[in-house]
């Protein structure tokens, strides 16, 4: 009987290409981009351009007049240590960062006089999603930190950070923070100071955290609510200075709920433990509720001619 011939098996010949296909399917490895003087990036601008996935990007003290657009995810842009100051044009009419990738971190840097003849320009646009900012500082910006107005699976969480001499009234009103519907808002150990007009913090968030901060008017400034929660949603306002200044924008309150209509499931609104000073000439709201949830507005220190609530609630 005769035996099959038997063939050459074509597996050797295509497993190197086998191997080739499986490689390039893996994701990349993330780097590290490095930015500054000698650097292989002269610019924050060009490494945004570079970055991959999960790349971390380390800026050398400096101050660079240059915006950026982030598009990869997963990315830290921090600083190398020193003061490293963002400052000069905006991208695409928005920002002098336009973050439009989640899960982002920006760490230690600093962003100032962003601004568009629009009035709306921001040091930090938020499209993408998750993003947390820490260490950072944003000054004398129209905005400084703007969202998307509609991510409401998406987390934004300040620590440790200032905002100092933001907010501008150019054709729309601009804030030292404006968040749009997100799912949360969570501010921690940070500074908002002076903001120029409209409001310190305004959250359009469907849970919103301002713990362990200080919200505060200067003189000459003119800005109208300290916290402003239009839509309702939850929040949480604990352990933070605020103070109302002599040259108010709005003198009705400090903090507002549900200004704008109720549009968000309210189940839970906290202020405990605040410090709270009015410096204007006439009485002012403390607190503000035109939800119909009752606020619980516990243990907080009064000075000045305030009325500790107005609108449904509990002062204990």
């Amino acid at each position: 009987m005769r035996k099959p011939r038997r063939g050459n098996s074509p597996l050797p010949t295509l497993l190197p290409t086998l191997v080739a296909i499986l490689l390039a399917a893996l994701p990349a490895a993330a780097g590290t981009l490095r930015v500054g003087p000698g650097e292989r990036f002269a610019m924050p601008s060009e490494a945004a351009r570079a970055a991959g996935p999960g790349d971390r990007v380390v800026i050398a003290p400096g101050v660079y007049r240059d915006c950026a657009v982030w598009r990869a995810p997963g990315l830290t842009i921090e600083a190398a240590g020193g003061e490293v100051v963002i400052t000069g044009p905006i991208c695409a009419g928005k920002a002098l960062f336009v973050i439009t990738a989640p899960r982002v971190t920006v760490r230690g840097l600093t962003f100032r006089g962003a601004a568009f003849e629009g009035g709306n320009a921001a040091g930090i646009r938020a499209e993408g999603g998750d993003l947390t900012v820490l260490r950072s500082r944003f000054e004398d910006n129209q905005n400084g930190i703007l969202t998307h107005h509609r991510l409401p699976e998406a987390r934004l969480v300040i620590e440790e950070s200032a905002f100092v001499g933001n907010g501008a009234l150019i054709h729309e009103c601009a804030h030292g923070l404006y968040a749009g519907t997100w799912a949360l808002v969570a501010i921690r150990r940070s500074r908002f100071e002076g903001t120029r007009i409209c409001h310190h913090v305004k959250s359009r968030a469907l849970a919103t955290e301002i713990i362990d901060s200080a919200i505060l008017d200067t003189p000459g400034n003119r800005a109208s609510y300290l916290v402003d929660i239009p839509n309702g949603g939850n929040l949480l306002l604990a352990n933070t200075t605020l103070r109302k200044g002599p040259d108010h924008g709005n003198p009705t309150a400090a903090v507002m709920l549900g200004a704008e209509g109720v549009r968000h499931p309210t189940a839970s609104l906290r202020v405990i433990g605040n410090r709270f000073e009015n410096l204007m000439p006439r009485g002012t709201n403390f607190v503000e509720n035109r939800t119909g949830t009752p606020v619980l507005v516990e243990g907080n220190t009064i000075r000045g001619t305030v009325v500790v609530l107005a609108g449904p609630g509990e002062v204990r």
